[in-house]
């Protein structure tokens, strides 16, 4: 059974998201559970702009919330992948499109025939052609605006935002704006909790949103499992940057590669959310202003001096408690891992709630997940870079899950059975998770592939290849003319302001 009432402690994004999901599938499923949000206006939120992935949009629909509405009033823009400069070597960049084009290509290896004949495995990708126009998703036919393509994609966004913007969207949900001030602890975890007005809430599962404060899970003394071995950066400098008049917007995140870590930039409809994540092991935070200032030519605000402590809890799911977002787990703002993992987060913990195993269950699901993200982000620094004491320590020493998957990579093209299914016990859902849809382009960024191996495999099935060869060059064709039609990212996001 569901419990009668939850109580989800914090709101912004993940808070707000949490909410509406659980009272959707309430709703759906026929139970009787109450969903409270506990918000204080006091607390504020550092908005420094943040990716999602294209289950976030989505999202949007399973709600009923209109897109074109969510880009005008949150500023958000489109993102159609990453673009990743300098980290090959200086100087080099590439991007990884979130499209998949083998979901359209009839069962041909596209990436093994791209790599086998010497070419960029993204020229294949729809969302990669946009990139390079800095072009949105749509495109203005008959006076109407029309997909380009048949694939989903993301956004941009400040996330401070974005959680106001959900929050009025919500329906059927209880907010009270308060405090948290005392947990009272009992039976199966936490019994109650006391406000700064006095109030107290006793509930029957509580959802732990407060972020870094992780103001409830951690009065159950969970356990973290740092990534700080393995994840090179521990500091971010956040701040934003002015979009100037007239300046074309990338639809694509930057992670610019500098001496001492990397700068993300994420563009939304009236500035830049960046910031500047790097080892304090190797250069000090008023070192780290000087030298992204120096990237940038010019001065940047700091909106805070973020300590990152990577990692996640050894189980986010404790007693009657779960710890969902920045309170369960955090990793270098990378790959748009956050606002994604609290989704499919969610959808698992919605299928497990009430079920005798379903905590444990959730806790194998979610650190699982985890640590696939974890051992994503970092086969980014198997790098040439050896132009910094930070690179070259970085590359001195890449942990087993990296170069063990590199090896057998260097004896077989990566394909979808070298990854376990995701999420365990929930195959069947199909959620998205990290697998060689999103490892092709960074291992042929970064020079990993294997070309030998590639012609190797195509030339020992000829039908295959041939299927491959055509199917490949349609595609190209196809995607280069969609491209050309497609209307500039910026000028697509003003004419939705106009109603045009």
């Amino acid at each position: 059974m569901w419990p009668a009432h939850i109580v989800i402690l914090g709101g912004g994004t993940a808070g707000w998201l949490s909410a509406m999901m659980l009272t959707d599938v309430a709703a759906k499923s026929g139970h009787a559970t109450k969903v409270t949000v506990i918000e204080s206006s006091k607390i504020g939120v550092i908005g420094v702009g943040e990716g999602s992935t294209a289950v976030f949009r989505q999202m949007l629909r399973r709600f009923g919330l209109d897109e074109e509405e969510f880009l005008r009033e949150t500023g958000a823009t489109i993102k159609l992948g990453i673009r990743h400069k300098d980290w090959r070597r200086v100087g080099f960049t590439y991007d990884g499109p979130i499209d998949d084009p083998h979901l359209v290509a009839d069962g041909a290896p596209l990436d093994r025939y791209a790599i086998a004949a010497g070419r960029p495995v993204t020229e294949a990708h729809l969302f990669q052609h946009l990139l390079n126009g800095n072009k949105g998703p749509y495109a203005l036919r008959d006076g109407r605006r029309l997909p380009v393509g048949p694939f989903h994609y993301a956004f941009h966004f400040d996330q401070a935002l974005v959680g106001q913007w959900l929050r009025k969207k919500a329906r059927g949900i209880a907010l009270i704006d308060d405090q948290v001030t005392g947990v009272e602890l009992g039976g199966d975890g936490i019994k109650a909790v006391t406000l700064e007005s006095g109030q107290r809430v006793e509930v029957d599962f509580f959802l732990d949103c407060s972020g870094f404060r992780r103001r409830l899970i951690s009065e159950l003394s969970p356990r973290w499992i740092s990534f700080g071995d393995v994840l090179p950066i521990n500091r971010a400098l956040p701040f934003w940057i002015d979009l100037k008049e007239g300046e074309e917007i990338a639809p694509c995140t930057l992670a610019w590669a500098q001496k001492n870590g990397w700068m993300w930039g994420i563009p939304t409809q009236s500035r830049f959310g960046a910031g500047y994540v790097y080892s304090d092991r190797h250069i000090s935070p008023d070192e780290a202003k000087a030298e992204i200032e120096a990237a940038l030519g010019h001065p940047v605000e700091a909106r805070g001096d973020i300590k990152i402590d990577a990692g996640r809890m050894a189980e986010a799911w404790i007693g009657n408690c779960l710890a969902m977002g920045l309170a369960s787990s955090f990793l270098e703002p990378l790959e748009a891992t956050s606002i994604h993992g609290t989704i499919v987060q969610l959808i698992m913990f919605t299928e497990w709630l009430g079920q005798p195993e379903g905590r444990a269950k959730y806790n194998v699901a979610f650190a699982r997940q985890v640590d696939d993200f974890r051992d994503f982000v970092r086969l980014h620094y198997v790098t040439e870079r050896r132009d910094s004491a930070f690179w070259r320590d970085v590359t001195a020493n890449h942990p087993d899950f990296v170069t063990d998957r590199l090896k057998l990579w260097q004896t077989k093209t990566p394909t979808r059975d070298d990854f376990p299914r995701f999420p365990p016990g929930l195959e069947n859902l199909g959620l998205a998770h990290v697998q060689e849809q999103l490892y092709v382009p960074v291992l042929d960024g970064l020079g990993l592939l294997n070309r030998d191996v590639a012609r190797a495999e195509m030339a020992a099935d000829p039908r295959a290849r041939d299927h491959a060869r055509a199917t490949h060059a349609a595609l190209v064709s196809e995607y280069r003319r969609a491209a050309g039609q497609a209307l500039p990212h910026r000028a697509w996001l003003q004419s939705l302001h106009k109603g045009t």
